[in-house]
């Protein structure tokens, strides 16, 4: 319950844009697998703009878990998640690449054919604008392009940085919006793999995490990225808009695969210290703050660079100064107490403000309470004592390394 509450409170202020109010009304936008969800009991909410399931909460329904079993299921077998509100972007034109290492961090040009990365879009001062999954991708269609995922709470800004970016940029780059008119699916945990490769019919043990191929699904030639956001080993499926409804059921039916919904998405995340946009980043905090410094492609960090990532200045100088990094993320584990909410501020033993914590919750894995949040440097080292204030009250928490639970990313 302490759990589900804590997600709960997390996801009203699930990003600038993307916030989670009360039940969804009629005028939210809908995944294109929305009556599925209702049908299936999911209890839905606003989140960025759409109606999306937090929980399935449906008597003696198949898919009806608390929040804490349903973050369980995904460890030990297979979670299915609707994540179609997110928006993707296809880059085209032979200057395609040299623009989207403008935009974010990521070496484009040195990812291989089929790979993928998590970057970052900088503002001018090395804010974050947004996370971003950035791919180097072929298609008999587009031949080499890149397609890139954002968050839809951060779309909209998103896609007004990248067009006045295009008019300043000036090259031969196409951005191809596709959000709506496709379904991307996360199928997460140990058992996620196997499952498609039946569908597919085929072998992916040479598939790496972070690697990407398009599969023949059910007759729907599906890109498929063995990635995730969960910690766990797993996939996202992008499918065409007339197949959407036939292969989530398929992947809903096998009896390994569970739905799984925002709740128990936030927890997984934050187990495996991953960030939330709005939450743990954001414009005023730079990767390099975030703990995020192996977003920026070591060939994007020449600060004579004929190309520059935007922000590149700040972002570059704090790499080479580390005391220009006043503070930095950490993950605290508290032995005692109720869980440290964000906000909460983040103290020494002997009351000096160090920090404030930016997501926190009860572990569902570890049955400990955990959280993310930002400590001056140097009680940022691990395994420093310091303590969270939490309705009025101090309570002791140490800084530990993350991941909290450790994470199973395949490599082939």
């Amino acid at each position: 319950m302490m759990a589900s509450a804590c997600v709960s409170r997390a996801l009203r202020k699930a990003a600038s844009a993307g916030r989670s109010r009360h039940f969804a009304s009629g005028d939210l936008k809908k995944t294109l697998v929305h009556a599925e969800h209702v049908a299936d009991g999911g209890k839905m909410v606003d989140f960025a703009g759409y109606s999306m399931p937090v929980q399935y909460t449906k008597v003696d329904a198949p898919h009806t878990l608390s929040i804490i079993d349903s973050t369980k299921w995904t460890r030990e077998s297979a979670s299915l998640f609707d994540v179609s509100h997110m928006c993707s972007i296809r880059w085209t034109g032979k200057d395609a690449f040299d623009f989207v290492e403008r935009v974010t961090t990521a070496d484009v040009k040195g990812l291989d054919v089929m790979r993928g990365t998590l970057s970052v879009i900088p503002n001018e001062t090395g804010g974050i604008i947004d996370d971003t999954m950035v791919t180097k991708c072929h298609s008999k269609e587009h031949g080499e392009h890149v397609y890139q995922v954002v968050n839809a709470g951060c779309a909209p800004k998103d896609l007004k940085h990248f067009e006045e970016q295009l008019g300043k940029f000036g090259g031969d780059v196409k951005m191809e919006v596709l959000w709506d008119s496709r379904g991307l699916y996360a199928l997460q945990g140990p058992k996620a793999v196997a499952i498609v490769e039946k569908l597919a019919g085929k072998d992916l043990s040479k598939v790496s995490f972070g690697e990407s191929l398009w599969l023949n699904l059910l007759g729907a030639e599906c890109l498929v990225s063995r990635c995730g956001y969960t910690g766990e080993d797993g996939v996202e499926i992008f499918v065409p808009e007339e197949a959407a409804v036939k292969v989530w059921s398929a992947l809903k039916n096998m009896p390994e695969v569970k739905l799984a919904a925002l709740g128990a998405r936030d927890a997984l995340r934050l187990e495996a210290g991953l960030c939330l946009y709005g939450h743990d980043i954001d414009e005023t905090i730079t990767p390099i703050e975030a703990g995020l410094t192996w977003v920026i492609g070591k060939s994007r960090r020449d600060p004579k660079a004929k190309n520059p990532f935007i922000g590149a200045e700040p972002i570059l100088a704090q790499i080479a100064d580390k005391s220009l990094v006043k503070k930095l993320r950490v993950g605290l584990m508290q032995p005692a107490g109720p869980p440290a909410r964000e906000g909460a501020t983040i103290e020494t033993p002997e009351g000096q403000h160090v920090g404030v914590v930016t997501s926190g919750t009860m572990s569902p894995i570890l049955r400990k309470n955990v959280a993310i949040g930002y400590v001056d440097k140097p009680f940022n080292k691990m395994g420093t004592p310091l303590q969270v204030v939490v309705r009025g009250r101090a309570f002791p928490a140490t800084t530990v390394k993350m991941p909290f639970v450790p994470t199973k990313y395949f490599k082939a």
